[in-house]
């Protein structure tokens, strides 16, 4: 494994990322071009704009290049990366990468005005965490060989799938570091 957690930096909030992996002690790199990917042993696909991101994604030939990264490495997916992620979305603008098997609904929680907190329930850990959700988008056809890792109400907002991990939420705007605490000793182990 290589030292490097990739933080893909084409939208979104990237830089939140990085300052979670700094202080939890992993190296990081800001990936904006496909020959950036090789350095990386992993990558999290940020939050941000869907739609954007998959036109992004195309403009600047990393489509592939990601469907082949995640392919042997691990990849945590973040809202709008998490709409990425799916095999199937229910907004034919966007394009997604076919890495988790399950359907991305965008903005199931209403629009920008109605972002909310919640406290949300962990598979690995009896503390709730306290999750910000965004225009949050919902799973949906899950396949049962992905794991429910977190629960809002019973529904579930986060999942793994293999090494991927895949939320609806933003742990990066949380100083509550045990999301990505959680998925490093994931990739690591």
């Amino acid at each position: 494994m290589t030292d490097h957690i990739g933080v893909l930096a084409l939208q979104g909030a990237y830089q939140k990322h990085v300052k979670c992996l700094d202080a939890l002690g992993a190296e990081s790199r800001l990936v904006t071009r496909s020959d950036e990917l090789p350095a990386c042993s992993a990558l999290i696909i940020p939050g941000g704009e869907s739609t954007t991101m998959s036109l992004l994604m195309q403009e600047y030939s990393l489509f592939e290049p990601l469907k082949a990264f995640a392919e042997t490495r691990p990849v945590m997916a973040i809202c709008a990366g998490m709409i990425l992620m799916a095999d199937e979305i229910d907004d034919a603008r966007v394009r997604p990468l076919g890495i988790i098997p399950y359907r991305a609904l965008r903005n199931v929680y209403g629009s920008q005005l109605n972002s909310f907190t919640a406290d949300i329930e962990l598979c690995f850990d009896e503390e709730a965490y306290r999750a910000h959700f965004i225009r949050a988008p919902r799973f949906d056809q899950l396949s049962d060989d992905a794991t429910i890792v977190a629960t809002k109400d019973k529904d579930a907002v986060m999942v793994s799938y293999g090494r991927h991990l895949a939320l609806s939420f933003h742990p990066e705007l949380s100083d509550d570091a045990r999301i990505h605490e959680y998925w490093l000793q994931q990739i690591i182990n």
